[in-house]
């Protein structure tokens, strides 16, 4: 936490992802005087201020002067308007992205001044301590602000540095990751539906199935096809499973569903 000592946090959004950033910050020993969110939503910014005791406003340019560290947390299509409202000198001051698709030449471009720029994603299981973000940094951006953001980040989730290059990858993998997982789940808990299972039974069953792979994936050496492989005896029911899977070409679908996702992510930088 040395990274963040003395350090004012401040959020432009005060979404879910914002939640869990700051969510992550108080229980890593940030105090919540150092935290400030900014939301056009009511509802969001009574959530930071009455259960989070986070100070919440609707001013932008607030936030901005009372940060030393800017986290955008707003939808892609809200940061034109955003970086309208708060360019000009940014006094040294380090701006984290988390927009999916937004680039940090063009937050630089947008904020002028040669501001010190790092690009996130993280997701959505940093509302559970859980998640998983790549971040990198911007033109003018420094190690000491690499070092910066990996620390708020790591409060809640595991963190990787990659080039931003890569980051729409990132975004297909991880960002998006979560939704094809309780995809997945949901899947499972329609097959057990049909099989005679009621659908709280199913669900009771797919979730700690769920659960219990991750945790083994995350804590075993073996890669994930191994595993796999650990699990499918020869003309076993797995088997006939993931026989079944590769006829319909799954792994080849779920393959192009994570390149349109990282196309999309493109798009949305554009």
């Amino acid at each position: 936490m040395n990274a963040l000592s003395g350090k004012r946090i401040g959020f432009f959004g005060a979404g879910n992802m914002a939640e869990a950033l700051a969510r992550g910050l108080l229980s890593g020993g940030v105090p919540a005087d150092s935290l400030i969110a900014s939301d056009v939503a009511e509802a969001r910014r009574k959530l930071f201020s009455q259960t989070l005791h986070i100070a919440a406003t609707n001013d932008n340019r607030e936030v901005l002067a009372k940060s030393d560290v800017a986290i955008f947390a707003v939808k892609p299509q809200n940061m034109a308007e955003l970086l309208a409202i708060i360019s000009g000198p940014s006094h040294g001051k380090l701006f984290i992205s988390i927009c999916a698709g937004v680039s940090t030449r063009y937050i630089e471009k947008e904020l002028g001044d040669a501001p010190h720029v790092v690009r996130a994603m993280p997701n959505t299981p940093m509302l559970v301590g859980a998640g998983a973000a790549a971040i990198a940094k911007g033109k003018y951006a420094t190690d000491e602000d690499l070092a910066v953001a990996r620390a708020i980040f790591e409060t809640a989730a595991k963190v990787i540095v990659v080039e931003e290059a890569l980051m729409d990858a990132v975004t297909a993998v991880s960002g998006s990751g979560p939704a094809y997982f309780f995809y997945l789940v949901e899947a499972l808990v329609e097959a057990g539906v049909k099989l005679g299972l009621t659908k709280e039974a199913a669900l009771a069953l797919a979730k700690q199935t769920a659960f219990g792979a991750g945790r083994l994936l995350t804590t075993s050496a073996d890669e994930p096809a191994e595993l796999r492989r650990k699990v499918t005896s020869p003309g076993g029911t797995t088997f006939a499973a993931i026989t079944k899977m590769e006829e319909a070409g799954v792994k080849g679908q779920i393959v192009k569903a994570v390149e349109a996702a990282a196309a999309r992510s493109k798009e949305l930088g554009k």
